[in-house]
């Protein structure tokens, strides 16, 4: 497939994005949290895949390297959403503006029952807080290990580190979330 890729032949590449769109978007969407924002860096992944598949040197899977191009896309997109928020923070303090359409990047679960979708919602804002005052290496290993269930080697290679490495920065990101967690499920009655 990467012979035909390498060629141009957009029907290979129509099947790489067919084959990859659903994982890549929900890797993008576990960063982000918000649906539209995942989609669009998916759409953006894919665009740079397009334009920089000469420079693939097949060091690794094809995959794995889609993988590390939607990761830095979607940690860009964070820090870049986190100057805007800093930058909107200043501007209402010292103005007294308040934007009504400030959008918390957590989209809520849809459920037929009010009381689940509140405390759904609450359990996800919990363990995304939790998630984002990790260290950045922490953070990108246990979201690729955990939710989207990639192996430690798959792991290393997007983070250009070694599989131990990768070994410790999940234990220690488990070890900070069980802490960081514990006393909200223990005194929720959520179960821990």
């Amino acid at each position: 497939m990467l012979a035909e890729l390498r060629t141009g032949s957009e029907t290979a590449f129509r099947k790489l994005v067919d084959d990859n769109v659903h994982q890549v978007t929900n890797l993008c969407y576990r960063f982000v949290q918000n649906r539209k924002d995942a989609e669009d860096l998916a759409q953006d992944t894919f665009t740079e895949v397009y334009f920089a598949l000469s420079k693939f040197r097949g060091d690794s899977a094809l995959s794995t390297w889609i993988h590390q191009i939607a990761v830095r896309k979607s940690l860009d997109h964070l820090r870049s959403q986190s100057r805007q928020k800093r930058k909107g923070y200043l501007t209402r303090l010292f103005t007294g503006d308040r934007d009504d359409h400030d959008d918390p990047g957590i989209d809520l679960p849809s459920t037929s029952n009010p009381e689940e979708e509140v405390e759904l919602a609450e359990c996800r804002f919990v363990l995304q807080s939790a998630l984002e005052k990790l260290p950045k290496n922490q953070h990108i290993a246990f979201v690729l290990s955990k939710m989207d269930g990639l192996s430690y080697e798959e792991i290393a290679q997007i983070l250009e580190t070694t599989v131990s490495s990768v070994t410790s920065l999940i234990h220690r990101a488990k070890k900070s979330l069980y802490s960081d967690l514990k006393h909200y499920y223990l005194t929720s009655d959520k179960g821990l």
